[in-house]
């Protein structure tokens, strides 16, 4: 059965229109039919009832002869007596015995549709059946109106609907195919294309049509998602090549280091090259674990959604600090909670901190509060303000890029390699929050924001 079944959408779509016409014309033909048979027995029937009333009332009055023959809609007329006698005929009904009456069980008006073979041929006969009183008694009047027109009416429509039923739904079979393989085209040229396209040529694009409907949707969303695949694969590739250089130059200094410890030969300046030695595996251990945590961030790890208080968790962060270079002053709110994992959260308040305290003069302020209310969302604003030589402003979103350096008054020679900034920000999309650098009168203003856990 599964290899009857279409299998294209092209042929899926021809075979439900096909299915779903042929199904409605035949109801259409079958309710044509019932209407046109109902309207033609009901015109036969009235015009046997006027002519049965009109015949009866003559009875009635004892002058049937004076009835006169049957127009062209009636095809006969009899009058029988109750004793079964034949008191008037039409001329077509002369010497014939009388009438059958209509069956007892007949509901409503007495009235019957059979078929009277020496009446003009094999055609149906409407007959109507009329009792009434006449000087001699009751009678009973037999009117017939011939179904011939209905019956040829039948024929040919019930010809046509074969013949042209067929035709129509051939046609909407043809139709739907040219029409859904026409609308489809454009989708296998899509197909075609994304099936072409691998690792190395994440430029190329798919053809988008000038027809504006979902067709012409869908390419601009595979195109939007190809530009994705493509700034990713950029980045990651200029992500490999600055952690190559970034990691290139301690291991250089390292090897060089070893390499003057193991070729000199007094004790005495062992001590201070394998002293160099470390600091520059500490920095190395540094870097690794910071490429380890982008990479884990990359791989769009799900977030712990543990709600926990940001006051806590930053004083807490602030008071395991050992050695800042400059003091740092707090002014925290209460009670501001907020969800998320509090060692991805507590890295970016680290990094935060860590940056102010590599070029604050004096001192390093850290501020949490919360904004919104009503209408709009309430959010945690945590402000890092240094008192440093500041961030340019055409320089506030490059700073946030991975291994960015900005020019001697933020460079290598404070430390880091750069990706401190890029690891917060990273975290902080990751937790639905944002990470801007904003204007400051003196030095430089780092804005965290999360949405703060919605309160039952």
């Amino acid at each position: 059965m599964r290899r009857l079944r279409p299998t294209t959408v092209r042929a899926r779509a021809t075979v439900g229109a096909g299915l779903v016409v042929a199904a409605a014309l035949a109801l259409a033909s079958f309710a044509l039919l019932g209407l046109l048979e109902a309207n033609l027995l009901r015109n036969a029937e009235n015009d046997a009832r006027r002519q049965a009333e009109t015949v009866a009332q003559l009875a009635a009055t004892g002058r049937l002869g004076r009835a006169r023959p049957p127009g062209r809609a009636v095809e006969f007329v009899q009058v029988v007596s109750a004793d079964g006698r034949v008191l008037f005929s039409s001329p077509n009904l002369i010497g014939m015995p009388a009438l059958p009456p209509a069956p007892p069980e007949t509901p409503g008006p007495r009235l019957h549709t059979w078929r009277v073979r020496p009446v003009d041929g094999d055609h149906r006969q409407r007959v109507v059946q009329v009792v009434t009183q006449t000087p001699d008694g009751p009678a009973t009047v037999y009117a017939g109106a011939s179904l011939r027109d209905a019956d040829a009416a039948d024929d040919t429509t019930t010809a046509a609907l074969v013949i042209g039923m067929p035709l129509l739904l051939a046609t909407v079979v043809l139709v739907t195919w040219r029409v859904t393989g026409h609308a489809l085209r454009p989708v296998e040229a899509i197909r075609a294309e994304v099936a072409g396209i691998s690792d190395r040529d994440l430029h190329r694009r798919v053809p988008v049509p000038a027809t504006r409907d979902e067709v012409a949707r869908l390419a601009e969303t595979m195109n939007a998602t190809l530009d994705r695949l493509e700034a990713s694969g950029i980045r990651q590739r200029q992500f490999i090549a600055d952690a190559s250089h970034e990691l290139r130059s301690p291991i250089t200094v390292l090897r060089t280091q070893l390499e003057v410890a193991l070729a000199v030969r007094d004790p005495e300046l062992w001590p201070e090259l394998i002293g160099g030695a470390l600091e520059d595996i500490e920095r190395l251990q540094h870097l690794a674990g910071d490429l380890l945590l982008l990479a884990r961030i990359d791989a769009a790890q799900p977030v712990a959604a543990v709600p926990l208080d940001l006051g806590a968790l930053v004083r807490e962060v602030l008071e395991a600090r050992l050695g800042d270079r400059v003091p740092v002053r707090t002014d925290l709110a209460a009670d501001v909670e907020v969800t998320g994992g509090a060692l991805w959260l507590g890295r970016v308040v680290t990094n935060l901190v860590d940056n102010a305290q590599r070029y604050a003069r004096d001192g390093v302020d850290v501020t949490l509060r919360t904004t919104g209310g009503g209408a709009v969302a309430r959010t945690a604003v945590l402000e890092v303000v240094d008192d440093g030589p500041g961030i340019p402003a055409g320089d506030r979103e490059r700073v946030f890029e991975r291994f960015a350096r900005l020019d001697d008054s933020r460079s290598r020679d404070h430390g880091g390699a750069g990706l401190g900034l890029a690891i917060a920000r990273d975290l902080s999309t990751h937790h639905g929050g944002t990470l801007t650098a904003e204007d400051c009168a003196s030095g430089a203003r780092l804005v965290l924001r999360l949405p703060l856990t919605p309160r039952a």
